[in-house]
């Protein structure tokens, strides 16, 4: 006889997986660019679009792929999403050129959006309240520890038993996260003469081309694109504004709570950036690390984030969403600022200091930041609202790859000639401002909570959130 318990921690297993899989592809194949580069014939710009489909898919496409879980049930699209995923890390793996490995990886990341929206959605129907800030700490350290995995395991993978190993490798974990899915994640009830649900095709294409316009000016350096992403936004609200079944309703935005998580969300993945851009040319030439010494202190940050996220979900079921977010956020700020100010004198344990104080902030944010908001959203909008708060997060993400980089590299001057001192002044630069988006984030938190009190103590419903 199965227990409750057992049931619970079967759903949570199958929900770990479904953002520990595809959290593991966004990195694993970054190591071996030139294994793939030279086994496909492509040269390495090319090859560079292994990883930026993937990246593409999900960036674009995942507030789609909530809402269709919205209208079809977010235990069947998770289910498609995984099957989805899994057919194409085959297709990957069997991949014969590498015009057929991006678009197998742009399908898997199609997977991957489904996945990651909806296992963080389905968190508010099938885990108990008083559990769900360590359910979400929980999905943020998996994200955090696929994240670290990748490079590491692709690079084993890739010596051991050749490129199509990174791939392959997703199969009896897609399979597997497939049947617990399938096993124990409950139906949707069914409801007497439902209307016929409505998908948003023309605002969720017009949106994914915004969204992937934006990504790929980032992460590929294309400027010019900009503009694009520009005029695709305006027209994505001019299609919502006259659509009868929007993807994204534009009350929505008019929500104190949405818009202060998601602004929230959106600075701190900027921030954290900051240590992967950045970090890396300070220790390697600020403080003279040989490669394996610089990796080792890259990998201490999301190995902080990947211990801190269960036991942050547990303070968030204590104490409360609020006063763990704000926490978080002053310790990332405090992090920060400690980074814009370290001598280089301090070496390793000065920066490593910072970083600790920094990295355990952000892991206490996201579960506190993400439960807060999923708690108030109306069942039927939870798969977009989650589709948005992952959205958030990748656009701070492609937006600290370019803007922290930049920011640095026009302080510092050109790396590759730039003495000690000038990497130590591009890296306080860098930080300087990244701390000054804390406090920007710190300012709209709160002022989400005040908004919100205010529209509490009144007779108006919050819009978009608590109503469907």
């Amino acid at each position: 006889m199965t227990t409750p318990d057992t049931r619970q921690r079967a759903i949570l297993a199958s929900l770990c997986l479904a953002m520990l899989i595809p959290s593991l592809d966004t990195s694993i194949a970054n190591a071996g660019l030139p294994v793939l580069a030279q086994a496909l014939g492509a040269p390495f710009e090319h090859a560079q679009w292994i990883v930026l489909a993937y990246l593409l898919a999900i960036t674009s496409l995942i507030v789609g792929a909530g809402r269709l879980g919205d209208l079809f049930g977010r235990r069947r699209v998770l289910l498609g999403g995984i099957a989805l995923f899994t057919a194409a890390s085959l297709a990957c793996g069997l991949a014969g050129s590498l015009a057929a490995l991006v678009v197998a990886r742009a399908l898997q990341g199609l997977g991957a959006a489904a996945m990651l929206a909806l296992a963080v959605a389905l968190v508010g129907e099938t885990i108990p309240k008083e559990r769900t800030g360590r359910a979400m700490g929980l999905l943020g350290t998996m994200s955090a520890i696929g994240t670290t995995l990748g490079p590491s395991l692709g690079g084993a993978l890739m010596t051991g038993l050749g490129w199509r190993a990174i791939f392959l490798v997703n199969l009896p974990l897609g399979l597997a996260n497939l049947w617990l899915a399938w096993r124990w994640l409950p139906a949707a009830p069914r409801t007497a003469q439902a209307p016929r649900p409505r998908f948003d095709l023309a605002g969720t294409v017009v949106l994914a081309l915004a969204l992937g316009a934006y990504a790929l000016a980032m992460t590929a350096r294309m400027p010019a694109l900009l503009a694009v992403a520009g005029a695709g936004a305006a027209a994505f609200f001019a299609v919502e504004a006259r659509a009868a079944a929007p993807l994204v309703r534009l009350a929505m935005l008019r929500d104190p709570r949405l818009v202060a998580s998601l602004a929230a969300s959106a600075l701190v993945a900027t921030v954290i950036m900051t240590t992967l851009v950045v970090g890396p040319f300070y220790l390697a030439r600020a403080l003279a690390l040989p490669p394996a010494a610089v990796g080792g202190v890259l990998s201490v940050g999301p190995f902080v984030s990947a211990l801190a996220g269960a036991p942050a979900g547990r303070l968030v079921d204590r104490l409360g969403s609020a006063r763990v977010m704000f926490a978080g956020l002053a310790a990332m700020l405090a992090g920060a600022a400690a980074l814009a100010l370290v001598p280089v004198a301090a070496g390793v344990p000065g920066y490593l200091g910072a970083l600790l104080v920094m990295t355990a902030g952000y892991a206490s944010f996201q579960p506190a930041n993400n439960t807060a908001l999923m708690a108030d959203v109306a069942a039927d909008r939870r798969g977009v609202v989650s589709g948005l708060l992952n959205l958030s997060r990748n656009l701070g993400l492609v937006t600290g790859a370019s803007a922290m980089g930049a920011v640095f590299a026009a302080v510092a001057g050109d790396v590759a000639q730039a003495g000690a001192a000038d990497v130590a002044r591009g890296l306080h630069a860098a930080f300087g401002v990244a701390a000054a988006l804390v406090a920007v984030a710190l300012g709209v938190a709160a002022a989400g909570r005040v908004l919100a009190r205010r529209e509490a103590s009144g007779t108006v419903a919050s819009p978009g959130l608590s109503s469907g």
